[in-house]
């Protein structure tokens, strides 16, 4: 018909065919390989009184169907009826909800101390369900994870906005409670705690939380400029398959929000000229990659969780974490201050949402990379003092290209020689590296340097003698330096067999030796398998540093390829092997504090001091005769007082005095004096005074 519309397009795999549930009611198969006695196009079923939204259940085994007399329609995966519902007014009484009349002016209490006299568990106004001037008056339906029940969310007689649960059997669950300017938008968390729904207020946008009884449980605010806020633009909602990510559709933007420690964070944005009309739909399987089209492309994009973080090679290991919340960029040097998220040390406002952070190696200087240009920030660190970043300068995207060309930048790192570099792909797939020098008086572009269509995917930068060099990875996971004064590609031998997301590189004697992990686990040296269980890494000056599927903690130490010992899940018998809480991350290494972060599942951050890190920062501290640091770290960490003399005796045997002058207390001396075990006799022989 002329005015039919597409409410459902889903296609079956397995049997190569695609089902499409028309408003007008009818339901049609097309096949993509008809068989014998099959026609290409068939009409399975149809519904005279026409289809308001249709859904089909995880496991392609239902297909729900809510027509436009206000019946719930369950169908199976051969198109045969199997329940037939009526949404009714009778089922508000499914609801357990108990209400007592606060809110009501006639039910309040006026007096004097009526604040103070107030239940503090009871809300001052309870929602009556009104509509929103901006509801379409549409229908969504949405299953859980599990597809054991189903959530339906449409309007109950032009009244109010009413969500309904049933079962897979077509049994009425819950419904919801009343909730004023509740818009069609819903969403269930896969994981089956949450439905997400949007409530559009005069002055804000929120996504609200629903729970499978009905009952709200939380929310947050879109941020939006308040010509965003204006009544007439819909907006959708989408979780991905594991239920970290949730997509707020609007009309010319696709934000991604996840949550941390009950703090809700906007991650990414993706902005486009033309209107997106609801179409993303999440890989069922691959969790971070998408679908996503507007009304001329279309886009498949996929998503890492990575962290920014400063250097890890002393002595600039001061732990800075970047954590991007929109427009809002927090910033905590964890070896100084472990505060946890969502607060932070220090909160940077950048002009636009922001994509992308770098740091320096000395991180002195860091760069944010955001959807308007790129900001440089000096940061003022060191073992003393940590002051706020201080804006140096900003670049705007048409100073660095034209903003016709369409392109969208990815990645930045910094060069070594403090210019800082984006990766960006333009409309025609192809990408460039734009170099971008900042000076007192006026930003300018130093050049730029194009590669073939998909001949890179990712932009990244290490440390070498002090300094930084970005490289770029390519689709088959070649690297390559662009460092213009290098002759040659000095990082052609560290080629991983695929596209790793995350790699990092370390220095080991005049080599480099890059380490890089795949999504299914498998993290490489250069083309060597070390481990097929990795869950996160990083790499310090002394080690590789991994996180397992068994929840174990790693430590390997830093040789030739070749020579890399990857220790047993033994932590009782090997200091290089420690067990974790279930689901940790590594968050970032301090080598001078001899410490590591990670971050639990929650969002909670930890320290700890592993053995192997501090047994390697002793000897180092032994290697350059600081006793006095070497004997408080043996001594806070419990570490046998041995080790100050078994590590080199000759040097110790050597160095009597100037180990008792840099200890000095006597109480110090007496406690190394009685951890010794037979070294007493030697110092006795040496010192008979």
């Amino acid at each position: 018909m002329p005015c039919d519309e597409i409410v459902s397009l889903y296609y079956f795999g397995d049997s190569l065919t695609a089902c499409l549930v028309f408003a007008g009611g009818d339901i049609t198969v097309v096949r993509e390989d008809p068989q014998p006695g099959e026609d290409r196009i068939e009409i399975v079923g149809s519904v005279d009184v026409g289809i308001s939204a249709a859904r089909w259940s995880p496991d392609e085994e239902l297909l729900a169907i809510t027509t436009k007399a206000d019946t719930v329609v369950f169908m199976s995966r051969g198109f045969e009826g199997i329940m037939d519902v009526t949404m009714t007014a009778e089922d508000l009484k499914a609801s357990t909800h108990v209400s007592v009349g606060w809110g009501k002016k006639e039910t309040q209490f006026k007096g004097r101390g009526a604040k103070a006299m107030r239940d503090p568990t009871m809300p001052e106004k309870v929602d009556e369900g009104v509509l929103s001037p901006n509801d379409e008056g549409g229908a969504t339906i949405t299953w859980r994870g599990d597809g054991a029940y189903v959530a339906i969310n449409t309007i109950q007689h032009g009244t109010r906005r009413l969500i309904r649960v049933y079962s897979r059997e077509g049994v009425l669950d819950s419904v919801s409670e009343p909730v004023d300017n509740l818009e069609g938008a819903l969403s269930w968390r896969p994981a089956g705690n949450l439905m997400a729904g949007i409530q559009r207020l005069t002055d804000r946008i929120d996504v609200i939380f629903f729970e499978r009884n009905g009952l709200r449980h939380g929310q947050f605010s879109l941020r939006l400029a308040p010509e965003d806020n204006s009544f007439g633009k819909r907006i959708d909602l989408a979780w991905n398959s594991d239920s970290t990510v949730l997509a707020v559709i609007l009309e010319d933007r696709v934000q991604f929000w996840t949550m941390g420690n009950y703090h809700w964070y906007l991650k990414q944005e993706v902005a486009s000229k033309r209107a997106f009309a609801n179409s993303l739909a999440w890989h069922p399987e691959k969790a971070l990659r998408m679908i996503l089209a507007d009304s001329e492309t279309i886009t498949t994009i996929e998503y890492i969780f990575s962290v920014a973080r400063s250097s890890t090679a002393p002595p600039h290991d001061y732990g800075a974490v970047a954590v991007v919340d929109g427009k809002n960029l927090k910033l905590t040097p964890l070896r100084f201050a472990n505060v946890p998220p969502p607060m932070a040390h220090h909160e940077v406002s950048v002009v636009e949402n922001v994509i992308d952070v770098a740091f320096n190696a000395d991180t002195s200087s860091m760069a944010v990379l955001h959807q308007g240009g790129v900001s440089l920030y000096d940061w003022k660190i060191s073992a003393t003092i940590c002051a706020d970043p201080t804006l140096v300068g900003h670049l705007q995207q048409h100073q660095m290209h034209d903003m016709d060309s369409g392109y969208i930048h990815l990645n930045i790192a910094f060069d070594k020689d403090g210019n800082v570099v984006t990766l960006a792909r333009g409309i025609n797939g192809k990408f460039t590296a734009f170099f971008c020098y900042f000076d007192n008086s006026a930003e300018m572009i130093t050049g730029e340097r194009p590669f073939g269509t998909g001949s890179v995917r990712s932009l990244s930068s290490f440390e070498r003698d002090g300094k930084t060099y970005p490289f770029v990875q390519s689709p088959s996971g070649d690297l390559q330096s662009l460092t213009v004064a290098d002759s040659g590609n000095f990082l052609s031998h560290c080629g991983f067999p695929s596209f790793m997301p995350w790699v990092e590189l370390v220095q080991f004697g005049e080599d480099v030796i890059a380490f890089g992990l795949s999504p299914n686990g498998h993290i490489y040296a250069n083309s060597r398998c070390l481990a097929k269980n990795c869950t996160s890494f990083l790499v310090t000056p002394a080690h590789l540093i991994f996180t397992t599927t068994t929840h174990m903690l790693k430590f390997v130490h830093i040789t030739d390829v070749e020579s890399l010992e990857v220790p047993n899940d033994e932590p009782e018998k090997d200091e290089r092997c420690r067990a974790l809480e279930r689901g940790s991350r590594l968050v970032t290494a301090m080598p001078t504090a001899l410490s590591l972060v990670l971050q639990m599942p929650r969002g909670n951050l930890e320290t700890i001091w592993p053995r192997a890190m501090v047994l390697t920062g002793i000897r180092k501290l032994i290697d350059e005769k600081n006793y006095k640091r070497a004997f408080a770290h043996c001594r806070t960490q419990r570490v046998d007082m041995n080790l100050l003399y078994d590590y080199k005796p000759e040097q110790f045997l050597a160095n009597v005095g100037l180990f008792i002058d840099q200890v000095k207390k006597i109480t110090y001396i007496d406690l190394f004096l009685s951890s010794l075990r037979y070294i007493l006799s030697h110092l006795w022989r040496r010192f008979p005074c």
